[in-house]
C-alpha cells in the first residue's frame, strides 16, 4: 500500500515539476497579455468610428472637444498596439530576460537545468532567478502531496488543478496586485463541479453558500472601509477569490480562510519590514497572495487538521 502510493506520489511529483516550468510562463505572461489586452481595448474606444463618437464624446457629450490631439494619439496608437508580435502562453519561445537568446529545451529541464547553470542564462551569465525552480519544487510537492492523499483519481486531478491555481494566483497578485479573472471563474466553477460530482466532501448546497458568502463577506468589508475613510481596501479579485474558496471548503470555513489569510499577511508583512523589503509602512500589500496561501494550507491540512489548529473559527457549521 505505501510502495503504491510511493510510485503515485513520485509520478505526480514529476507532472508537478514539468506543470511548475509551465506555471512560471503563465504568471509572467498573463498579466502582459491583460496589459496589452487593456491598451488595446482603450485605445480603440477612443478612436471614433463610422457613425460613433469616440469615447470621450460617449462620456462628455457629443459636441464636447476632447484634450488637444487625443484622438489623433489614439488613431496612430492603434496601429502600433496591433502591431505588436504575437504574445500567448506558448508563443514565443522561453526567451532569456536579458540578453532575449531562446532557451533550448535540455536548459528548460525543471530544477535540474537551473543548477546545471549555476542560475545563470547559458547565452550572456545573467542571473536567472532562483523562484524559478522553487516554484517548480513547490508545485511538484503540492502534486506529490495530492496524489499521495488521494491515489490516481479524479479526487487527486482536482485538487491537483486547485493547487495549480492557487501557485499562479500567489505569484501574480504578489508581483501585479492583480488576481485574473480567467483563473478565478476557472477555480470557481471547478469548486462547485467537484462538489456536484462529489468529488469533495462538501455538500453542492453548501459549495453554492461558499461561494456567495465568500463574495459578500468582503463585498461588505470592502465598501464599509471605503465609506468609513474614504480608501479601497480590497480588491474586486479577492472577492472572487474568497469565493472560489468558499466553493471549494463550504461556507463553514470562510472564518477559518479570512483569519489564517490575515495571519500570514501580518507575519509576512513585518518580515518584509524587517528585512528592508518593504521601506514605507504605508505601501499597500495585497491580499490575494494570503488568501491563497491559506487555501493550499487548507488543503495540506484536510478538514480534521484545520479544525484542529482552529476550532473557534468555524462558527456556520449549521450552513
Amino acid at each position: 500500500m505505501l510502495v503504491s502510493r510511493g510510485i503515485d506520489a513520485g509520478l505526480a511529483g514529476v507532472l508537478g515539476l514539468l506543470v511548475g516550468s509551465f506555471l512560471n510562463v503563465v504568471v509572467y505572461r498573463l498579466p502582459q497579455m491583460m496589459y496589452r489586452d487593456w491598451l488595446r481595448e482603450s485605445v480603440d474606444n477612443l478612436v471614433p468610428a463610422e457613425g460613433i463618437p469616440g469615447l470621450w464624446r460617449l462620456v462628455f457629450g457629443r459636441n464636447s472637444t476632447p484634450p488637444a490631439d487625443l484622438e489623433a494619439a489614439a488613431t496612430k496608437a492603434l496601429p502600433q498596439v496591433d502591431a505588436l508580435p504575437a504574445l500567448t502562453l506558448s508563443k514565443p519561445r522561453s526567451r532569456c530576460p536579458h540578453c532575449g537568446a531562446a532557451i533550448h529545451w535540455y536548459q528548460n529541464i525543471p530544477v535540474v537545468s537551473w543548477i546545471a547553470l549555476r542560475g545563470k542564462c547559458a547565452s550572456c551569465a545573467g542571473p536567472i532567478s532562483v523562484r524559478y525552480p522553487l516554484v517548480e519544487a513547490a508545485t511538484a510537492g503540492l502534486f506529490a502531496f495530492c496524489a499521495w492523499r488521494f491515489g490516481i483519481s479524479m479526487q487527486a486531478a482536482f485538487w491537483i488543478a486547485f493547487s495549480a491555481i492557487l501557485v499562479c494566483q500567489f505569484l501574480i497578485d504578489l508581483d501585479t496586485q492583480l488576481l485574473p479573472d480567467s483563473l478565478n471563474y476557472v477555480l470557481l466553477w471547478l469548486g462547485l463541479i467537484a462538489a456536484a460530482l462529489k468529488v469533495t466532501t462538501v455538500p453542492l448546497s453548501t459549495a453554492v453558500w461558499g461561494a456567495v458568502f465568500g463574495y459578500l463577506s468582503l463585498w461588505v468589508v470592502y465598501h464599509a472601509y471605503r465609506l468609513l475613510t474614504g480608501k479601497h481596501g480590497f480588491g474586486y479579485g479577492d472577492f472572487k477569490l474568497l469565493a472560489a474558496l468558499g466553493a471549494w471548503l463550504g461556507a463553514g470555513y470562510l472564518v477559518a480562510i479570512i483569519l489564517l489569510s490575515s495571519i500570514v499577511g501580518a507575519v509576512l508583512g513585518v518580515a518584509l519590514l524587517a528585512v528592508g523589503k518593504i521601506a514605507n509602512k504605508d505601501i499597500p500589500i495585497s491580499f490575494g497572495p494570503f488568501l491563497a496561501a491559506a487555501g493550499l494550507l487548507a488543503m495540506l491540512l484536510g478538514p480534521d487538521g484545520f479544525r484542529e489548529y482552529l476550532p473557534f473559527a468555524f462558527p456556520f457549521d449549521r450552513y
